[in-house]
This record gives C-alpha cells, structure tokens and sequence, in this order.
C-alpha cells in the first residue's frame, strides 16, 4: 500500500514534488539566516553541574572578573627607561578602551621595601616602579623576590611580564534574567560580537608595538573568539573541500554530468534544508558540530551513491523498461536497505545524548535531524530529477567492474585462513590498545603550535605560573565553636581599643593551616603559581625584617591596612563573613605527563590522609575541576552507550533479516574495526578527548550500512543463484563497487577534517576515516569468508 502511495504521489508526478521541494528548500533557506554558532565556554560544560554552581558561588565570594592577558618580552632589559615608557604607553591605550575596567602591570605593584618609614605609613603612601624618585633596581628586585608577584607579573628569569587586561562587566538586564530566550540569544549574540570587537582593538594596539619585543595575547574571551573563527572557517574549509572532493568522486565514477548534478543537488538541499531548521530550533553550531556539514554531506553522497549504482545496473539489466519503471524498481529494492541505514547511523549518533554535555547531545539530534532529512531528500528529488531525463542521457557505457573489488572478493573465497589469522591478530592488537587507553582533557594541546593561543598559553605556562586554574577552598569551624580558643588567643588586646570581630578571625590555627595546605600544593611538579593569605604573611614577615607575625599582629595590621590594597590583595584569599580561606593555582597545562584526574584524586587523598583535614573542611573548584568532570562522564557515558549502540545495530540486524546467525556476521566485521581503531588510538597513546572518544560509537553506526546493502544484496541473489561462490563474485562486482565507492568518499571526506585549527577535530577525522578504510575492508573480506563458512542462507 505505501510502495503504491509513493509511486503515486512523488514518482508519477516528478514536477509537483520538484516544485513542493523548491518551496521547502527557499522556505527553509530563509530561516538559515538564524543559524547561529556558539565557542563559549559553557558549550564545554556538563548542564547542572554542582561544581560549575560552586565554581560561581566562589566568583561571586572572592570578586572574579573577565580578563585578557598580554606576554611582554622587551628587546632590551625590563627596567630600561624605553622598556618602561613603552609599557607605560602600551598600559595607557589598553586603559583608554571602554569596555577596560582597569590594567595591572609590573608598574602598578606597591612597593612596600622601598623606604626605611614605618609599616604602616609605607602601605598608605607606597610607591611604584613608574615614580620617579624610586629606585628602580631595588623596587625591581623587590618584585622578582616578592613571594605574591614572581611568576604572575614578572617570570623568574625577568625577561617576560605580564599585563592583566581586566574587562567591564556586562550585566544580564533584569527584563532577559525571567527568560525570553530570543531576546537572551540575541543579547548573548551582541556579547559575542562585543567581544569580538574588544579583541580585533587591542590586536591592532599590539601590532603597532611590533618593533619593541614581543607580545602574545591570552585569556578566555580570546580564546573564545578565535575558536568561534575556527568554527566559521572550519565549516567553510569542510564544506567546500568536502564538495569539491564529491565532485571529483562523482566525476570519476561515472563520467557523465548528470551523475554529478543529481547526488549534488540531493547534497545541496539537503544541507540547506538542515541550516534553516537548525535556524528554527535555534541550536547552535560549536567546536563539537562544526563538522555537521561535512559529515551530512559525506552521508547523503553515499545514500545517492548507492541509489544510483543500482539504478544504473537495473538500467543495464532490463535495457527496454521505461525510465520510470527501473526508477520505481531502483526506489523499491533500495528503500529498505536504505532505511536500515538510516536507522543504525542515527542510534549510533542517538548515543550521544546520553553524553549531559549539551553541545554534544545538540551535536547527535542535528545528526539525527540531518539524516532523516537525507532520507526524504535522496527518495523524492533523485528520483525525480532522474523522472526529467531521457534514457539516452542517464546511461553510462563503461565496465562496472572494479579491480580493487575483485581482488577482495577472490582473497575471500580462496584465503579465509589468512583472513580469519588477520583478524585474530587485530582482535589482539585491539584488546592490548584498548587497555592502555587514557582520557584527558590538556586544553593547550586542541591547538596548533603556530596558532596564537598555543603560543600564549605556552609562554604563560612556562613563564608566568601556568595556565588553568584551580581554587581550593578550606572551610573553618563555626566561631561558636572555636570562641574559646579565640578568647584565650586575644586576652591581651587592650580593652579600651576600638575593636571589632575582624580582627578576631585571625587565629593561628587557621594561619597555620592555609600554610600547610599553601606549602603542600607549592611542592607539587604538576601546579605553577600558589597564592594564598599565606603569600601576603611571607611579604609581611620580609617587611618586619622577617620576624614572624603574631596573630595579634595580623589583626592590627588587617585593621589599619588601606581598603584599595585589602580589596585588590586580602580579599581574593579570605572571607571572614563565611570563615573561608582560598588558595588558587595554577597548573602547568603543557607539562609532559601530566594527568589532570589523577592529579585531582592526588590532592583530594593528600588533604585527607597527610595533611589531616576532614571531607567537609575543604573543597576543590575552578575549570580543571569543570572540564575533567566533562570528560570523564563523557567517557562513562560513551562507555555504556557503545554497549546500547551494539544491543540496539544487532537488534535492527535480526529484525530486518530474522536470522540471529546472519545478524551476528553482519555486525562483527564493524565491531572489529571500530574497535581497532581505539586500539590504535592506544597504542599511539594518544589520549581520548572530547571528539575522539565519540569515534567508536559513530564509526559503529556509518560502518554497518555496508554491512547491510552487502548481506540484502546477497540474499536477494541467492534467490537466482543457489551457489555462494558465484553470489559472492556477484556481489562484489555490483554492491561492492557501490560500497567501494562510498568507502573512499566517507573516508577522503573525513580526511578534509585534517586541515582544522583544532587538533581533537583533526584526530577525529584521521581515525574516523581509517575506521571506516578498515571497515569497507572488513566488510568486503571478512564478511563474505564468514558467510561462506556459515552458510547462513542454508546449503
């Protein structure tokens, strides 16, 4: 009944689909103009995560702001009256920008150890290296010694400091906070381009400082920014390489125009069609989806590939059929194979929900979306294009057969020994591989070594105390509780001073603590830059000609400190209101080895069983914590996912061919390879990130469509010829070359993926595509010697 409705409806009437298409595609090429792309750094987060809730909460008790960060290496010493000027000028246009709040540099810090006066007199009235009566080698090496400023302004080596290019805060308007989600998007939207702005100014500033040494810019909202260039240029590189390589495939498959324009136009509207509906639901394009084009296109190529290889056999098979009649043969043989296709490909992508991440989970629905969009498209506009050309026009005088396919095909009936030895020793490879496999997330390494953000990130690295941060925050008894210990502390301050519970906080126990943890964290080889309330006492304590500071002193001098200097220097480590204390680092992000959760576990086990501290007495936050929590559910979830994905490609296997042995053959050959290529991934020691560890469960479900056009193909023949033999020569002279054809444009499409900016889609593309080489191989070795054993079809 439905194979008569759609004969009926879309091929006996090619030019009123063609014009409903057409409709459908301006339709939907209007609303494109909503599509949007998205590089921030939620789009790299897990939804609801409590410790992305915590890591806010600590923003907000702390004072957190948006930053940029500039590296400036001067040609000549730091201190030369020209490197100064130059710095003093180059602070001076940042700070005229709008949307700067403030800009600290070498020449803001107080110096403290300038003068003989008083502590006190010297915190109120200090100077700078940018004063004119100071002395500039002693204010200097006040710096490069100074336990709060070495390795966060100025590098060790004193050749490198840093600029800290502090950014207005944008306020969410109390109107978008209860949640028009157009008017937040659109919002959002002028942020990003506010941003993008704010970055293309102060690159011009720096490139006018060209001549005086060097300078790279870092921080989140440039690496925002230009991540959002690498999605646009991505999607570009991708879709052009990808289509012109189409192109060429097409052009030397079958050698005529028509051939090309059809699967083209199929392409064409199916990725159009895709955009505008990604426009509608307002999904955004990120890192994770930039290569959602590329991948539609490579998938709807090979639906079209297969539709027209078989119509071009049936046209050779049955020369006198009208065009219509081996049309609506071609749709009817080619409809269930397809489907099942469809089907195994979207519940590997499907997978991929299960993820929590949100741009992955967006990334498997637009797959999902695009995929049965390709299935409509590839079963109404390439039959009915075809419907407007004559015979003459669609024929194509060649042979069909393919060397490669009957090499293949003769290696399977004559050496399914050395097949099935191969394959033993791949399984092996696999197991050892997969068991070396590790998961880790060095943010540095997604970049190429010449991009600016790699060089950035490096120098801050290795210079200025590393690149990720990492809060700890220690948590202290309630003051009902320790009240007594305090009392005892503090019974010597004078009665009849102006006192207040401030000064109070500061108990030794607590200073004493900050210091243990302070020092712990400074040992570790994998952390660069500690700052803590601990860092301020060691300045404090190098200031009272290093006598140590009582607590007694400590209250005092908190009391009597200036409010801009308690603000900018006390305050980001102690909160007295929720008797907290916070001690941030950094962590060298391009150290060789490092491995970020176990350095986590490390922490947490050292706090509890060396340093003594209970569970609810400390805490750890900041975005190392955020991103190793993405990636280890990431891969928990992909984990247990590739299991369903299995159950579920086997499920649609015994339903399409309801036999379990011939289900069980048909799913093996792209087991094996998908887990091959993890194996490899292992044996490279390359670690699984966010893109690489989706391979297995995507290469799973692109790989299995040959599986199934090789099996239904077989089964149909095997009705004619009761010989396997022969039916297997058939076969790879007639589906094999479709599934040939197909192989090498999935795999030279995933290639184009190798000239991204950003390394995990580079992995993805390169293993995505051997995967796929090796399952084509599988598929056309493996799988026919395992059905000619089985005899799955009976003798």
């Amino acid at each position: 009944m439905l194979s008569h409705l759609y004969q009926n409806t879309v091929l006996k009437n090619p030019k009123s689909i063609f014009i409903l298409l057409l409709i459908t595609l301006l339709s939907f090429g209007y609303f494109s103009k909503d599509f949007r792309l998205d590089a921030s750094s939620e789009t790299l987060l897990i939804e609801g995560d409590p410790d992305l809730e915590y890591l806010k909460e600590v923003n907000k008790r702390y004072g957190s702001k948006d930053f940029l960060i500039l590296t400036y290496s001067p040609n000549e010493s730091m201190i030369s009256d020209s490197s100064i000027n130059n710095l003093l000028s180059l602070k001076y246009k940042i700070q005229s920008f709008e949307w700067v709040h403030s800009v600290i540099t070498l020449l803001d810090v107080p110096l403290l150890n300038n003068s003989e006066a008083p502590l006190q007199e010297r915190l109120e009235n200090f100077k700078t290296l940018k004063d004119e009566d100071v002395d500039k080698e002693k204010g200097y090496s006040e710096i490069l010694n100074s336990p709060v400023f070495r390795n966060f302004v100025i590098s060790e080596d004193g050749n490198t400091s840093g600029i800290i290019v502090y950014i207005n805060k944008n306020e969410l308007p109390k109107k978008l906070k209860s949640g028009n989600k157009k008017e937040l998007d659109r919002f959002k939207d002028d942020l990003k381009k506010k941003n993008h702005n704010n970055i293309l100014q102060i690159r011009e500033v720096i490139k006018s400082y060209d001549n005086i040494g060097k300078i790279y810019l870092g921080g989140i909202p440039m690496i925002a920014d230009d991540m959002m260039s690498f999605i646009k240029s991505d999607i570009i590189v991708f879709g052009l390489g990808v289509l012109l390589f189409i192109i060429t495939i097409l052009w030397f498959v079958f050698r005529k125009l028509i051939w090309i324009i059809v699967p083209i136009s199929s392409c064409f509207f199916s990725v159009l069609i895709m955009t505008g509906l990604l426009g509608i639901l307002g999904w955004k394009v990120t890192v994770i989806s930039s290569n959602f084009i590329a991948l539609m296109l490579i998938l709807t190529m090979a639906m079209n590939i297969h539709m027209s290889t078989r119509f071009l056999q049936l046209r050779s098979d049955f020369p006198n059929l009208k065009n219509l009649e081996i049309i609506s043969m071609t749709t009817k043989k080619m409809f269930w194979p397809i489907l099942y296709t469809v089907l195994t490909t979207v519940c590997a992508f499907l997978s991929l929900i299960f993820s929590g991440i949100k741009p992955i989970i967006d990334f498997g629905w637009m797959m999902t979306f695009g995929l049965i969009t390709s299935f409509i498209i590839t079963f109404t506009l390439l039959p009915t294009l075809l419907g407007f050309v004559s015979n003459d026009n669609v024929k194509i005088e060649r042979d069909n057969k393919s060397k490669i396919t009957s090499f293949l095909g003769k290696i399977s009936i004559n050496n399914k020994n050395l097949i099935f030895t191969f394959t033993g020793l791949v399984i092996i490879l696999s197991v050892i591989g997969i068991s070396r496999l590790e998961v880790e997330n060095s943010f540095i390494n997604y970049f190429n070594k010449k991009t600016e953000i790699y060089k950035g990130m490096k120098l801050i690295d290795e210079k200025l105390g590393g690149t990720t941060p990492l809060d700890i925050i220690l948590k202290f008894p309630n003051k009902e509780k320790s009240k007594a210990n305090i009392d005892d502390e503090f019974d010597d301050w004078d009665e009849n001073e102006d006192t207040n519970d401030e000064k109070y906080w500061f108990t030794k126990d607590k200073v004493d603590r900050i210091k243990k943890v302070h020092n712990y964290l400074d040992s570790l080889s994998q952390v660069g830059k500690v700052l803590s309330f601990s860092s301020i006492i060691e300045v404090a304590t190098q200031l009272n000609n290093n006598k140590t500071l009582g607590t007694l002193e400590m209250g005092v001098l908190y009391s009597k400190i200036p409010e801009n200097i308690k603000k900018d220097i006390i305050d980001p480590y102690i909160s007295i209101k929720d008797n907290e204390a916070r001690i941030s680092l950094r962590i060298i992000d391009s150290q060789e080895g490092l491995r970020r959760n176990d350095l986590i576990k490390q922490i947490n086990y050292d706090l509890k069983n060396t340093l003594g501290l209970k569970e609810e007495e400390f805490k750890l936050a900041g975005v190392l914590i955020l991103f190793n929590n993405l990636l280890q559910s990431l891969f928990k979830s992909q984990i247990l996912t590739l299991g369903l994905v299995m159950i579920g490609i086997f499920s649609m296997f015994i339903v399409l061919f309801k036999n379990i042995k011939l289900s069980l053959i048909g799913v093996v050959p792209n087991f094996i390879a998908a887990f091959f290529i993890l194996g490899i991934i292992g044996l490279l020691e390359i670690p699984l990130d966010m893109m690489t560890i989706t391979i297995a469960a995507i290469t799973i479900g692109i790989a299995v469509d040959n599986s199934i056009h090789y099996i239904y193909r077989f089964k149909e023949e095997f009705k004619k010829n009761k010989n396997y033999d022969n039916v297997l020569k058939i076969c790879h002279s007639t589906v094999g070359v479709a599934i040939l054809n197909t192989s090498i444009t999935i795999v030279f499409g995933f290639s184009i993926l190798v000239f991204s900016k950003f390394i995990p889609t580079i992995y993805f593309g390169v293993f995505t595509g051997i995967a796929m080489l090796l399952a084509m191989v599988s598929v056309l070795t493996l799988l026919p010697s395992l059905i000619l054993i089985t005899k799955p079809f009976g003798k």
